[in-house]
């Protein structure tokens, strides 16, 4: 008992100067705070931007761990508890409870160490030192009209809501608000450093993100649980398992996004021990594999022995998975202050192409080029490759233990992703963002394909069958999922009406508003133009034909009112931009100066032809699936009522007869 008590407050007290040492000699060794003469920020300004990013980092994985074990992991009070289950094993929420309360300061800590380190930033950005008279002023012009001072003002401002939220969290959904709102604060920071360079821009900020993602969630839940050791008490076993499986998850992101980030950062494989920056690198990864052996062994044998009541061998692993963990991150700050050997800063008189997408422009577009040109996203990509192993093994689970679920709904759901990844990093993507009608082929396939798939595959309903209940009150994936689809926000946007003006509208709102254009020009905005349209178009479908819960699907008379209504408005957009005299999103696609000549208003027409016909050919397709599954409720509703009268004897019957014998009978007596 002594070391579950002494122990894990030690590895904590360790960490911070532990990652200071190792963050100061590699700043030495790399040279990254030597002077830069003849301009020069000063001393204090090169050296407390990497200490105040080590700062904002563990202030940020901290409160990001903190939330996250407050929503998936830790007991909450009973309070506090939500309604799927009525038998709770007895817990205690001390350990939330000090969680939510580390979490709090650390929020708070977090955002006062984002806004000096856009102080520290800016000084460095600029070689302006900190004590010059117009310094403040330099700032302020910085922060709101240069790209990268935007980007950390956003930051800032985004760090400070998610503080507030933190301050103000006391159960579950409270604590999932925080975390989603700490990790929202992270995009900005993927926006800037290494991954604002103009080579391969959109693969390092997708990397970026998902590593920073990755990392904040699996070390600051380890380092949570440290802090609330003595609080756990016999629920150790059961949360270290939990935590155990998100860590899993993190270490495989973690593992793609450093692929990915090192792939365009280095010239070759040799860079890695004859650069300052490879070695670092070299360095940062030799750790990492030591966490992903320490993840193993703990999964393999300490938590196993944690039920046995030997806690010993899992501290003593857990503390050193925390202090390299720790190390890790001053490499990785280094890492971020030291210049990669392929140059990251924007390319010298880039095409009109290059600018307008990040990407060099591709050739003339055929049947072939649409499937052998491609441009991928890590986020995406990894995305949709998960999206599919998480749902086979959901099925794999239930044949396990002897369930049935058919196999063309796993055959949906496989094709559903598999063409999501070649629509959002192949053809349609390369060339979507240089041709309006390769966006529409895009757009249209988003919309109106994929989500029909995803309906008629019945995740939610497979998930709620594959994944096990929690007893003890917590929210693992299955309550938070079954919480999501019983929540008044998606029952609101789930409703029919809503649903179909959602599917309709957001298509007109979009294209004919500066977000279209967004789309077009930036990562970020192209991301969730994709998440978006997917997201309505399953929620349209799933009200038209699926099967999954969360919706009050409307008489099958209606469904094919909504169908054919918006069918109808999809034309009507299409013959819109088939009549438009004018160029949509014209700074975009009126300046790319393609080598192979296109026609941007011919194109754009075509495009309105594309969205007329490719639209009433998958709403075709909804109506006949619509016509389908009325006819078999029809049929089942007529076995049902057979079974019945074969029960009861056709009880239903014989009193319909007898209703029609006394109305006639009385009929006869008042003539």
């Amino acid at each position: 008992m002594s070391s579950l008590r002494v122990t894990p407050s030690r590895v904590l007290i360790a960490v911070a100067p532990l990652t200071l040492v190792v963050a100061v000699l590699a700043l030495f060794a790399s040279g990254a705070v030597a002077p830069t003469p003849p301009l020069d920020p000063g001393p204090l300004a090169r050296w407390s931007l990497p200490l105040l990013t080590i700062a904002t980092r563990l202030a940020a994985i901290v409160t990001i761990g903190s939330t996250m074990m407050c929503a998936l992991v830790l007991p909450a009070p009973a309070r506090d508890r939500h309604v799927h289950h009525r038998q709770w094993e007895k817990t205690n929420p001390a350990a939330w409870l000090k969680s939510a309360a580390i979490a709090r300061v650390a929020a708070i800590i977090w955002s006062l160490a984002q806004l000096g380190n856009v102080i520290v930033e800016y000084s460095v950005t600029a070689m302006r030192p900190m004590t010059e008279p117009t310094f403040g002023s330099e700032l302020w012009i910085f922060l709101t009209q240069v790209d990268l001072g935007i980007a950390y003002l956003w930051a800032t401002l985004l760090t400070a809501f998610a503080a507030v939220l933190v301050v103000l969290m006391s159960h579950y959904t409270s604590a999932a608000w925080a975390g989603v709102m700490a990790l929202v604060s992270l995009v900005p920071l993927a926006l800037t450093g290494h991954a604002a360079g103009a080579a391969s821009h959109d693969l390092a900020v997708s990397s970026m993100l998902m590593h920073l993602v990755a990392v904040t969630m699996w070390m600051g839940g380890l380092l949570i649980l440290l802090a609330v050791a003595k609080d756990v008490g016999t629920q150790l076993p059961k949360i270290a398992q939990r935590y155990s499986a998100v860590a899993l998850w993190c270490f495989i992101i973690t593992v793609v996004s450093g692929v990915c980030a090192a792939w365009i950062r280095l010239n070759g494989l040799g860079e890695l021990v004859t650069t300052p920056w490879g070695l670092l690198l070299t360095a940062k990864t030799v750790a990492f594999v030591a966490l992903g052996l320490a993840g193993y062994w703990h999964r393999e044998r300490t938590i196993p022995l944690l039920g046995r009541g030997e806690a010993r061998p899992f501290w003593r692993f857990v503390g050193v998975e925390a202090l390299i963990m720790g190390a890790t991150t001053a490499l990785a700050v280094t890492l971020s202050s030291s210049a990669p050997p392929v140059p990251q800063s924007p390319l010298p008189d880039p095409s009109p192409v290059w600018e307008a997408t990040g990407y060099a422009e591709p050739p003339p577009p055929t049947f072939a080029t649409w499937f052998t040109q491609w441009h991928p996203d890590p986020l995406l990509i990894f995305g949709c490759i998960a999206a599919i192993v998480v749902y086979l093994r959901w099925v794999y689970k239930l044949r396990q233990r002897g369930d049935h679920w058919p196999l063309g709904r796993t055959i949906c759901w496989v094709i559903a992703w598999v063409s999501l990844l070649w629509l959002t990093n192949g053809g349609p993507t390369v060339y979507g963002r240089i041709l309006f009608s390769a966006h529409m082929i895009q757009h249209m396939s988003l919309v109106m394909i994929t989500p029909v798939l995803l309906a008629l595959a019945a995740p939610i309903t497979l998930s709620t069958r594959g994944l096990p209940a929690r007893k003890d009150g917590t929210r693992g994936p299955r309550e938070w999922i079954l919480a999501l689809v019983h929540s008044r926000y998606a029952r609101a946007w789930a409703n029919p009406f809503v649903a179909a003006i959602n599917f309709v509208g957001s298509m007109w709102i979009f294209y004919y508003t500066p977000l279209f254009q967004l789309a077009m020009t930036t990562h970020l905005g192209h991301i969730l133009m994709t998440v978006h349209f997917t997201i309505a178009g399953y929620l349209f479908a799933n009200v038209i034909i699926g099967i999954d819960p969360g919706t009050k699907r409307p008489g099958y008379p209606l469904r094919l009112v909504f169908l054919l209504a918006t069918m109808a408005f999809h034309a009507f957009f299409g013959i819109s931009v088939i009549q438009m005299n004018s160029l949509i999103a014209a700074d975009h696609f009126g300046r790319l100066g393609l080598g192979w000549w296109v026609d941007a208003m011919t194109d754009q027409r075509i495009g309105g032809e594309i969205t007329w016909g490719i639209g009433e050919l998958p709403t075709l397709a909804l109506a006949i699936i619509l016509v389908y599954l009325w006819s078999r409720a029809d049929t089942k509703e007529a076995q049902r009522r057979d079974r019945r009268a074969d029960r009861d004897e056709d009880a239903e019957l014989e009193a319909y007869n007898e209703m029609l014998a006394r109305l006639a009978e009385q009929d006869a007596q008042r003539r």
